[in-house]
């Protein structure tokens, strides 16, 4: 099978870190990802099927990996030779459509009894990454042993697939997995009615944390820092009442909250700030932005950052993470996260999002797209393996 697998080659990460910091993307072409030839791999146990991918996103992790900028937190918790993919609608054993949830909890490794967090239903939090009848993975695309989405082939647990509606394209179905991250980022974030939100990014985990917000919360005004044209259209159509260049949110903040202002900081501010980058500057602009006694919800990946976190002392703001999806509290019913998704993205019509379709062959000019996706008008670029089938035939 034709397979992107990313191998352990210190010097290749070392590379593609160096390279990429002078051209995002760019890792693809120089670091220890390859297109290859491989065999599917095996059934890890019962309950585990081959699936065949049609469409597999590129997210910011996986960026982050390719481009050697990952944490190495990560380490304990990844598995080598890996294909990355976690974003994924595929084919199943019986020609069913499916999206895979990645999350490689302790059910799907056969660990018995469940750590707590899988008992409580947040696979996010599972406890046995590293443990059961897997290698180490954290989820689908990061492990060994399942494969992932930037394939013709891999594997999937029952427990993680979910049958599309036969109304929903493609496009719609690979947009289900990070529509899932947003939603469980915006209850996350406890907003109240009334609430003044503050997003910070709109690629695409701010716009569908956007639309999450309106669907399953009830926020007062929410003012939204994005940075390319594309983005400030979308934003404004998912439901922003403000949408703002990144570098005048403060002063939107302060004017929505009737805030003063006392060097970069505000007397007041936003009651919730969703950041959804995860760089130094956007975690540092989000505490400046929140009120005392608010929350900064950080959903965007972040590696090792240096911050001022005084005013989080002084002001006793939270800053909390938000990662991956299980179950959910929605208007005091409780329901899983995966459905939650599948009906936002058909409310909300996420498809939209889905700017652009490469072959796996194609890697190098992908990766670089979605690197780039804000500056060139693009949200969500995707492997589209429905053209391997086709190449096949």
């Amino acid at each position: 099978m034709k397979a992107l697998q990313l191998d352990r080659k210190p010097a290749r990460f070392v590379a593609a870190n160096l390279v990429s910091r002078l051209a995002p993307g760019r890792g693809a072409s120089y670091g220890p990802l390859a297109l290859t030839d491989i065999d599917p791999p095996e059934l890890p146990g019962a309950g585990w099927q081959l699936i065949r991918p049609r469409l597999s996103g590129i997210c910011g992790s996986d960026l982050s990996t390719v481009d050697g900028h990952a944490s190495r937190y990560f380490e304990p918790i990844v598995s080598f030779p890996f294909v990355p993919g976690h974003e994924v609608v595929a084919d199943d054993a019986d020609g069913r459509r499916v999206v895979v949830e990645p999350v490689l909890g302790c059910v799907a490794r056969n660990v018995t009894p469940v750590c707590p967090s899988c008992a409580a239903g947040h696979l996010g939090g599972c406890e046995r990454l590293a443990f059961g009848d897997l290698q180490p993975g954290l989820q689908t695309g990061f492990c060994c042993d399942t494969g992932g989405g930037w394939s013709t082939f891999m594997v999937a647990h029952e427990s993680q697939l979910h049958a599309v509606p036969d109304d929903f394209s493609d496009e719609a179905a690979v947009m289900v997995e990070p529509t899932a991250c947003a939603v469980h980022a915006a209850l996350r974030a406890a907003v109240e009615p009334g609430d003044l939100v503050a997003i910070v990014g709109a690629g695409t985990l701010g716009l569908t944390t956007l639309a999450a917000l309106h669907r399953y919360a009830d926020p007062g005004t929410v003012v939204m820092a994005a940075k390319h044209p594309e983005q400030r259209r979308l934003a404004k159509e998912l439901g922003a009442d403000v949408v703002c260049e990144p570098n005048e949110l403060g002063r939107w903040v302060r004017r929505l909250s009737g805030s003063l202002a006392y060097g970069n900081q505000l007397t007041g501010g936003a009651d919730r700030v969703i950041d959804c980058v995860g760089s130094e500057a956007s975690i540092a602009e989000s505490l400046a932005v929140v009120r005392p006694r608010g929350r900064v919800t950080l959903v965007g990946m972040p590696a090792s950052v240096r911050l001022e976190l005084t005013s989080l002392w002084h002001r006793e703001a939270e800053l909390v993470g938000a990662y991956a999806y299980g179950t959910e509290t929605v208007r005091g019913v409780e329901r899983r996260t995966f459905d939650l998704a599948f009906e936002l993205v058909q409310s909300a019509g996420l498809e939209r999002l889905v700017s652009a379709r490469y072959r796996l062959g194609d890697a190098a000019t992908a990766i670089e797209h979605a690197a780039a996706a804000g500056r060139r008008g693009a949200v969500k670029v995707v492997f589209d393996l429905r053209m391997e089938k086709e190449r096949n035939r």
